[in-house]
């Protein structure tokens, strides 16, 4: 019998890192429920963990994405690194699935932004010609802090801002995977990272 769960979790962890890499969504809790309704096993109390499915993302991209996937990646850590340079007033930081190497082609560019007001970044793209759109990002802390997030087109590449007080780049909010403390890199790191890597 727990081979039998163990098995059907892992199936689940596979199917949701296919929706997640073929169809572009980034929220691991709607990718989950899309697959256990695909596989006929809506509100399972089983569900793969975060941590499980970015490993599946992992092997999914090996298999069936070898050929394109460190380009990819290059392709969207150089498109990074030249935001981060335009947006360097706000100390940006890349998070997310472009630092970890597990993005995909359908993978957007997160970059956390500090600044006193968050209109004095709505203002600098305005001011740069910057056609933006804006939402909000949720975070779960001591409490459920929204932060403002603007996104916007660089050639191909989705980028979003999400901006926070000046003081906040002292902690990191958790990670969507594991719950840990965000890792965070600024442009000198993501340059080491383009040298080295790949």
């Amino acid at each position: 019998m727990r081979s039998k769960m163990t098995n059907h979790r892992q199936h689940l962890a596979q199917v949701t890192a296919r929706i997640m890499v073929q169809e572009g969504i980034s929220d691991f809790q709607l990718a989950k429920v899309k697959a256990a309704t695909q596989l006929g096993t809506p509100n399972t109390r089983h569900l793969p963990s975060n941590s499980e499915i970015e490993a599946e993302i992992l092997i999914y991209q090996r298999l069936f994405h070898a050929d394109s996937i460190s380009h990819n990646l290059r392709q969207q850590r150089q498109s990074a690194l030249e935001a981060m340079r335009l947006l360097a007033l706000f100390n940006p930081r890349l998070v997310g699935e472009v630092l970890h190497g597990t993005a995909h082609i359908n993978s957007k560019i997160t970059l956390h932004l500090f600044a006193d007001n968050p209109e004095e970044v709505a203002i600098f793209l305005l001011n740069k010609n910057i056609p933006y759109e804006m939402s909000e990002k949720r975070f779960h802390l001591s409490q459920i802090m929204i932060y403002p997030c603007y996104h916007f087109m660089a050639g191909e590449q989705t980028i979003s801002l999400v901006v926070f007080k000046q003081n906040d780049i002292r902690w990191s909010p958790p990670s969507p995977v594991d719950g840990k403390p965000m890792r965070r890199a600024d442009i000198r790191a993501v340059e080491n990272l383009l040298d080295t890597v790949m």
